[in-house]
């Protein structure tokens, strides 16, 4: 049960992308990546302008939902102001699922500054959460009434009348939420308050969430050709069933269990090539475009809310403020690693800057296997620059200028190189958010990160075997690694990510090694020596690994707290700021930190904690540190406002 609870998400999400993979490397092994250029080549440009419109009406109406939370929390915020926060939370949050980038704690950055309370944030984020379930429910069973075998596997073998009643479930569970909302103001489930909307704001958010699934679907709908028996609700069908499996499966966006499943459902009315066609232009327009759109916007404002420290912009005192924009990075230097990967597998394109006889020798020395290695690299780096690693900072500098030489002498786009150089030159404004020794090997990787790391490497290397045509273009993607048949630039890299791959999943099964002691005269005494004063009650101590650094904790249900500051020296207390979050983390529970100063309020936000003040009675300022998107009902009584 303790592995269950610790890994048993990771585990399912990761089983079900090698499924979908799986199912769509068996049932499509003959696609090539000349079909699908084929294909968006041919593509009408009515359908892409249809699906750009579309795609900017999808977002207004997800700018809604914030507008519509702020009046609910009692905290109206202008329109403006809402819009922003809910593109680059739901922008962030779909691409790079990194949980200090989560759109709860963009949410509670962007409603913080502007003077929010707490407990008014967490309503709109609890809003927010709720409002597409409720869309969701509602068309799914809008379509399995009207089409209840429109799903593969399940709804061709199952009676309709079991799929009609699933349906009325599902309408049934919106209903009852809406009856509620009229009846009752707040209900408690699972040991959390829940303050109902009222009856016409339940409508109103229920109305609202069925039109965004339903133009979020148009989108893609309007990239595919006209086929025979494929309607907008059967499409719609399918749609919310890969949308759910994709969220099912946690990982960013969905990527490769919502295409597999889009991809096999669709196989009797559209040729595979025309869906991956469909399935690239809208994860760029629905998905890429906006995240770089929405990483300028929020990059923006953290500028305008730090506008004091510009003048220092390389300066320490940067590091004090709490700052989001490092796991932002972070991810943006992932997805280059992922988009490496992927191209370093195709031919590389001529290029006017070099003569044939010097792009042949590239391409195999240069080209595949610069690209597979720098882009494996990449993700490393880009988990050891969440952790704060200085080393991942230069390691990162480096790899991204490498990056660009490599897509500019394989003669890529122009603005994969420029994207590549304008990425280098964020990460290195902001040297002083990279502040940790290199410890990257006693490090333990979370589930989210792993989860991440295999999804793209899996995902990257499976389109790679889509778009190399040789002898083993029908095979498995793993078989190219033992194969004499396939370029040995492209089996180095197959392997080398293959490697990357077991030693995290060999890292994240291992035995937590992160020891704790009793709360007894031994653990008070250690206190006592780094200079504490123990609390007279606490249910634990953590050291760090010299034992130059300790703190007190308690548990409170599903979160360990700390009580206070670690006491120790300084680079001692911050690695165990992280060793305690590790340690949270293997247990399963959430982190907090009560009762903490000024001092250390950074080093909280980089581990995702978003921080409150508390009411002081001496004058000294107090804070609490917590995932307030989770566990700030264990905390909110004691909070002000």
């Amino acid at each position: 049960m303790s592995f269950l609870r610790r890994h048993g998400a990771t585990v399912f999400g990761l089983a079900l992308l090698v499924g979908a993979l799986y199912v769509v490397q068996r049932e499509f092994h003959h696609l090539s990546w000349g079909e699908v250029r084929a294909s968006m080549d041919a593509m009408p440009g009515h359908r892409l302008w249809a699906a750009v419109g579309w795609t900017f009406l999808a977002y207004a109406v997800l700018t809604i939902y914030d507008r519509l939370g702020s009046v609910y929390a009692g905290y109206p915020v202008s329109y403006i102001r809402t819009s922003l926060a809910s593109f680059c939370a739901y922008t962030l949050a779909h691409n790079l699922g990194v949980a200090a980038v989560s759109g709860a704690a963009v949410r509670f950055r962007f409603y913080a500054a502007w003077g929010l309370p707490p407990a008014a944030i967490a309503k709109i984020v609890a809003f927010t959460s709720l409002t597409f379930g409720l869309g969701g429910f509602f068309l799914g069973g809008l379509v399995l009434m009207l089409e209840p075998q429109v799903l593969p596997w399940v709804g061709e073998h199952t009676p309709a009348w079991v799929m009609r009643a699933v349906a009325l479930l599902m309408w049934a569970i919106v209903g009852t939420y809406i009856v509620l909302s009229k009846l009752v103001p707040h209900f408690t489930l699972f040991g959390h308050k829940i303050d109902l909307p009222g009856f016409r704001m339940a409508l109103a958010q229920t109305t609202l969430a069925t039109v965004d699934v339903a133009v979020t679907a148009a989108i893609f709908y309007a990239l595919l050709p006209p086929a025979e028996g494929l309607t907008f609700l059967k499409f719609l069908g399918i749609y919310v069933a890969g949308y759910t499996a994709g969220l099912a499966a946690s990982v960013p966006g969905g990527i490769g269990v919502f295409d597999g499943f889009i991809l096999i459902a669709l196989q009797p009315y559209v040729s595979g090539p025309e869906v991956v066609s469909a399935l690239l232009l809208f994860r760029l327009f629905y998905y890429i475009i906006p995240l770089f759109l929405a990483g300028g916007l929020f990059a923006a404002f953290e500028i305008n809310q730090r506008r004091h420290l510009l003048g220092g912009w390389f300066s320490k005192e940067q590091g004090a403020t709490d700052a989001l924009e490092v796991p932002a990075l972070a991810g943006l230097v992932g997805l280059g690693g992922i988009a490496l990967i992927f191209i370093g597998a195709l031919p590389p394109k001529p290029s006017p800057l070099l003569n044939p006889g010097l792009l042949d020798v590239l391409e195999g020395a240069a080209t595949h296997f610069a690209a597979s290695v720098v882009g494996s690299l990449m993700l490393v780096v880009a988990y050891g620059m969440l952790r704060r690693l200085r080393v991942a900072w230069w390691a990162g500098l480096i790899l991204l200028a490498n990056g660009a030489l490599v897509a500019w002498l394989r003669g890529e786009p122009w603005w994969l190189t420029g994207g590549f150089l304008v990425l280098m030159a964020l990460v290195a404004a902001v040297p002083s958010a990279f502040y940790r020794p290199a410890r990257l090997t006693s490090e333990a990787m979370s589930s989210g990160t792993i989860v991440a790391l295999i999804a793209g490497l899996i995902c990257a290397f499976t389109l790679a075997l889509v778009a190399y045509r040789g002898p083993l273009a029908g095979e498995a993607w793993w078989s190219v690694v033992f194969s004499s048949q396939a370029p040995a630039s492209l089996r180095f890299g197959v392997g080398l990510a293959g490697v990357l791959l077991l030693v995290a999943v060999v890292r994240l099964l291992r035995p937590a090694r992160i020891m704790t002691l009793p709360y007894d005269d031994l653990a008070r005494l250690k206190l006592l020596e780094l200079g504490a004063t123990p609390p007279h009650t606490a249910d634990g101590a953590i050291f760090d690994e010299d034992g130059k650094a300790g703190l007190a904790f308690t548990r409170e249900g599903r979160v360990l707290v700390g009580l206070g500051d670690p006491v120790g020296e300084e680079q001692a207390r911050i690695a165990l700021i992280w060793r305690f979050r590790d340690y949270c983390e293997r247990q399963g529970v959430d982190p907090a930190f009560w009762g903490v100063g000024e001092e250390l309020r950074r080093i909280y936000g980089d581990i995702g904690l978003t921080v409150f003040a508390l009411p002081s009675e001496d004058g000294t300022p107090r804070f609490l540190a917590c995932r307030a998107e989770r566990d700030f009902q264990h905390f909110k009584d004691w909070l002000p406002g």
